[in-house]
């Protein structure tokens, strides 16, 4: 999202960006001044924390899912109503299912007389997928149920929601396709996620430590937690047996507290980690064991436009254009897993080869650049249809 904000103002459009601010992410009002004056930051507190308490009364009293139902908030709708009465703003881009709850509040000011410019949702996920995937391994009958009731409220609050936005920009062309199976009228386009390549250039004074891997991501996103406890539960038992100098390097924010505690196996968990890009390049071979999903793994990008081997489950790798051995490692079962991390420990895969593909690919499909080029031709269609003088974002 940073990304695509920083690269329309470098564009020469005027961005007005609209947060929610959580008592997890707190950021002061200054925190996008560096962006210049063509980016403008406006932030509405908003208490996103989960709630034993508020999840039981969500499920036995809400139709509407409790992690859509968290992001909602009377005073952040009304703060985008005033950004649209008090200014000119061509385009209204929702980043993401969680927040699509605001379109139909739109629409129904549309009803009543407001100028509504295009919406647009940037689609960062199908999110309903992900909630059944995590309910058919669920091993916890009462958690498996849960999951399935939270995947078919979501299902049932995309089917409603995402139709009413005026074109969809999908992460992945698979998502695409399921879009438009939920209703989504034309356009919805594939848009990748993008890198700044800048942000993510090597560091020459950084050596990767060898016979390290690693595995960086956000862990209270439950897909990311799931797959890490499937690589430690699955496969770094018989690494460790049969590898005992290999080390593993876990990194991501949100990270519970039992992985925080000191491990006797080799596995070192940094918890929140200031540099993504400094992280990776300490070690050698990034891992993404990931089983749920959908959209794009913004990480996956990153390390590849730092030149990282990486293996990864197809889940995982999901709409990034890259082929096996070439750019990248596909592998699915935890035996294949292990037939891998043993051809590496042999010295069997190219690591730098690879790297050096990853790097390319990056370059030359998903530079940030090319991806704000994308969102400014599905805009040109909307505003197209308004034609507006002097569009601003």
């Amino acid at each position: 999202m940073y990304d695509v904000a920083a690269g329309l103002a470098r564009a020469g459009h005027l961005v007005t960006v609209l947060a929610l601010n959580t008592p997890k992410h707190r950021q002061p009002a200054t925190a996008l001044d560096h962006l210049g004056r063509n980016v403008r930051l406006v932030t509405v507190d908003v208490n996103t924390d989960l709630s034993p308490v508020k999840a039981l009364k969500n499920l036995l009293l809400s139709r509407r899912p409790y992690n859509v139902e968290r992001f909602i908030s009377e005073p952040v709708g009304e703060r985008l109503l005033e950004i649209l009465r008090t200014g000119t703003v061509d385009i209204v881009q929702l980043e993401g299912t969680f927040v699509a709850w605001y379109a139909e509040q739109l629409g129904l000011q549309k009803s009543a007389g407001l100028q509504v410019p295009p919406l647009v949702l940037r689609a960062h996920n199908v999110e309903y997928t992900i909630w059944q995937m995590l309910a058919a391994r669920a091993g916890n009958p009462l958690k498996r149920v849960y999951l399935r009731n939270m995947a078919a409220r979501l299902e049932q609050f995309e089917r409603r929601y995402l139709p009413q936005f005026d074109a969809v920009a999908a992460i992945t062309e698979d998502d695409a396709v399921r879009l438009r199976a939920l209703g989504c009228p034309e356009p919805v386009v594939f848009v990748p996620a993008g890198v700044e390549l800048t942000r993510f250039s090597v560091d020459p004074s950084i050596k990767s430590k060898p016979r390290t891997l690693l595995v960086i991501g956000s862990l209270n996103w439950l897909p990311n937690l799931e797959a890490l406890e499937w690589l430690l539960r699955e496969i770094w038992p018989t690494v460790h047996a049969e590898m005992p100098d290999v080390e593993l390097h876990v990194a991501g924010s949100g990270t519970p507290e039992e992985l925080l505690r000191p491990r006797t196996d080799n596995v070192f968990v940094h918890g929140f980690v200031d540099s993504a890009a400094a992280f990776m390049q300490q070690y050698e071979l990034m891992l993404v064991p990931l089983l749920s999903g959908g959209g794009m793994r913004i990480k996956i990008i990153e390390g590849m436009a730092l030149g990282k081997a990486i293996l990864s489950t197809p889940i995982g790798a999901e709409g990034i254009a890259v082929r096996d051995g070439h750019d990248m490692l596909l592998r699915t079962t935890a035996a294949e897993w292990l037939d891998a991390l043993r051809a590496w420990y042999r010295g069997a895969v190219p690591v730098a080869t690879i790297g050096a593909e990853a790097a390319r690919t990056a370059a030359g499909l998903y530079d940030n650049r090319r991806v704000v080029e994308r969102f400014e031709s599905l805009y040109q269609v909307l505003l197209d249809q308004r034609k507006p003088e002097n569009p601003t974002i």
